[in-house]
């Protein structure tokens, strides 16, 4: 234990509440003097009467973000917030996904080729945009029409306005890799109703639009066949009001409530299970409530858990914990830590196994380390918590975090 200890730092070296809140497309300004010809076909822009659009464009990839496209995606959204002549902003994502999530792969790859310069600046973009988004200034709206998965969300739930549809569905998986939910996850999870957050975490389980809207991930449901309507309708808006546009989201609205077999309607399951303070108790919990209820998503909750990494389920329930009492920099600067820690190899391989497993080699069979619960030190977790030579840096001082 004491190689664990080794490693800590000792000393440091340098949404708003859980969502509240025409220049001609010619006049743009030219990105292309900074971006890659890769990154602009892979985030397109649409130019409207008094909005702008930003559409991900891997749908091949499911839209999964890599580091010239979140690069592009921040330059696009501060010019945006300065230039007067936009009053609101949209996102989306082309194909069956909104967005996917970091691209894990490219993320694998590149980190085995020695370029971890290159992962620790996608990381750094990532999250100072996230940062943007949840302290953005003008109406934003997030068109969540498919997959949005792991830092899809973080990119987008900040903002004002989230639409899912029928085709939605929502899920933090990265325990099963190894790895944790970030991009501000810790913040956006652990502001769901009870435990909710720690269940989705630990188990990696969906949710689908009727169930985010219930659970006030999204603020507005529309129907998928109904999108090109309501996109239509915002295009021809002349407002940077967010009343109005509120109301234009609200016209192609609909109400809609989970059905019964919803884990919406086990939220008081949940939060006997997954209240405790370590992943050994809700385990145990989990496993009495399905001795005495005989409930077979008792059961399934525990397998899902048991096939995460051991090191990630702990990390991750300290991450979400800590959550509910910071804002949002501090969420953002804590899971910056822990990415970087997680993917250095210092005490655990366990992203790089768990990446394998699912994506490279496909045996679905990880070799964790450590193997068990009960063998990860408690040293171990802090590690991944300790700060590092060069910590995130946010623009607090300008743009203040909201809680």
């Amino acid at each position: 234990m004491q190689r664990f200890k080794a490693l800590l730092p000792q000393t440091r070296t340098s949404l708003r509440t859980l969502y509240s809140h025409h220049r001609a497309f010619s006049a743009q300004p030219n990105y292309a003097v900074h971006d890659d010809g890769d990154s602009q076909e892979q985030i397109l822009v649409e130019g409207r009467v008094k909005s702008r659009a930003a559409i991900f464009n891997r749908p091949s990839s499911l839209n999964s973000l890599n580091s010239s496209m979140v690069a592009r995606l921040k330059r696009l959204y501060d010019s945006w917030e300065e230039n007067s002549d936009i009053g609101f902003v949209l996102m989306k994502g082309s194909g069956r996904a909104f967005c996917s999530g970091s691209d894990v792969l490219r993320l694998y790859h590149t980190l085995n080729e020695g370029n971890a310069d290159e992962a620790e600046q996608f990381f750094k973009t990532l999250y100072s945009f996230v940062y943007l988004q949840g302290t953005y200034l003008k109406p934003h709206v997030a068109i969540l029409d498919g997959i949005t998965m792991g830092c899809g969300s973080g990119i987008s739930l900040p903002g004002m306005f989230r639409v899912v549809t029928d085709k939605t569905f929502f899920s933090h998986p990265e325990a099963q890799i190894g790895f944790h939910p970030d991009a501000g996850a810790s913040y956006i999870l652990s502001r769901l109703p009870g435990y909710l957050g720690e269940y989705l975490a630990l188990t990696g389980d969906k949710l689908n639009g009727v169930e985010m809207m219930a659970c006030g991930l999204a603020t507005h449901y529309s129907l998928n066949a109904r999108l090109a309507l309501l996109e239509e309708r915002l295009g021809k808006l002349i407002t940077d009001e967010p009343s109005v546009v509120e109301a234009s989201l609200a016209q192609y609205g609909d109400i809609v409530y989970p059905d019964k077999s919803s884990v919406i309607h086990r939220i008081d399951t949940i939060d006997r299970c997954f209240c405790h303070d370590t992943v050994e108790e809700i385990i145990e919990a989990l496993e009495k409530e399905a001795v005495e209820s005989c409930d077979n998503w008792c059961s399934t909750a525990v397998r899902r858990i048991r096939e995460a990494s051991p090191l990630s389920l702990k990390v991750i329930l300290r991450s979400i914990r800590e959550g509910r009492f910071e804002t949002l920099d501090k969420c953002l600067i804590r899971e910056y830590r822990i990415s970087l820690h997680g993917i250095s190899k210092n005490v655990s391989s366990d992203f790089f196994e768990g990446v394998r497993a699912r994506m490279v080699d496909k045996d679905f069979a990880p070799k964790w380390d450590p193997p068990s619960l009960k063998e990860v030190p408690e040293d171990m977790v802090d590690y991944y918590f300790s700060p590092l030579e060069s910590e995130l840096m946010l623009p607090t001082a300008l743009r203040e975090p909201y809680m």
